[in-house]
C-alpha cells in the first residue's frame, strides 16, 4: 500500500511541476496568434501572409510588437469582409485603443505604428471574427519595455 501512495505522490508532484512551469514560462512559449491578449508582447513574424503562431516574450525582453486591442468583427460566414470594412473597424476601434494604451497620438507619432491581424477567408468561413491590433516600431527594431502609458 505504501508503494501505491508513494507512486501517486510522485505523479502528482510531476503534474504540479509541469503546471507551475507552464505558468512561469508562458511569456516565452510560442502560442496561437488568436490567443493574444491586450498587453501581450510578442514577435510579429516578418513578411508572413498568414499568421498562426507567434513567439511571446515578457515585455522587458526584446520583442517587436505589443497588443493594444482585441475585438470581433460581425458578419455571416458567406460574406468575407472587404478591405474597406476591415479598415473602418481598425480606424474606429484600434486607433483609439492604440492612443489610450500608448498615451500617444497615432496621427502625429513618428516612431510607433499600428499593425493588425484579421481572419483569413478560410477562418472567416469557420466563424473566426477576431481582430488583433498591436503597436510596432516603424523601423521594426525590437523594444525592451512595455509601450503602455503610465497612468
Amino acid at each position: 500500500m505504501r508503494g501505491f501512495v508513494m507512486g501517486w505522490g510522485i505523479r502528482i508532484l510531476i503534474i504540479a511541476v509541469i503546471v507551475v512551469g507552464a505558468l512561469i514560462f508562458r511569456d516565452r512559449m510560442s502560442n496561437n496568434a488568436g490567443e493574444l491578449k491586450v498587453g501581450d508582447c510578442f514577435d510579429d513574424p516578418p513578411a508572413a501572409v498568414e499568421i498562426k503562431d507567434v513567439q511571446h516574450h515578457p515585455c522587458t525582453e526584446a520583442h517587436t510588437a505589443e497588443v493594444v486591442f482585441v475585438g470581433k468583427m460581425t458578419g455571416d460566414n458567406a460574406a468575407y469582409p472587404a478591405d474597406s470594412v476591415v479598415e473602418s473597424l481598425v480606424g474606429a476601434n484600434c486607433i483609439p485603443a492604440w492612443n489610450a494604451y500608448t498615451g500617444k497620438t497615432y496621427d502625429s507619432e513618428e516612431i510607433l505604428d499600428l499593425g493588425f491581424y484579421q481572419p483569413t477567408s478560410q477562418g472567416w468561413s469557420k466563424g473566426d471574427r477576431d481582430v488583433i491590433c498591436y503597436a510596432i516600431r516603424v523601423d521594426s527594431e525590437p523594444m525592451t519595455s512595455s509601450l503602455k502609458a503610465t497612468q
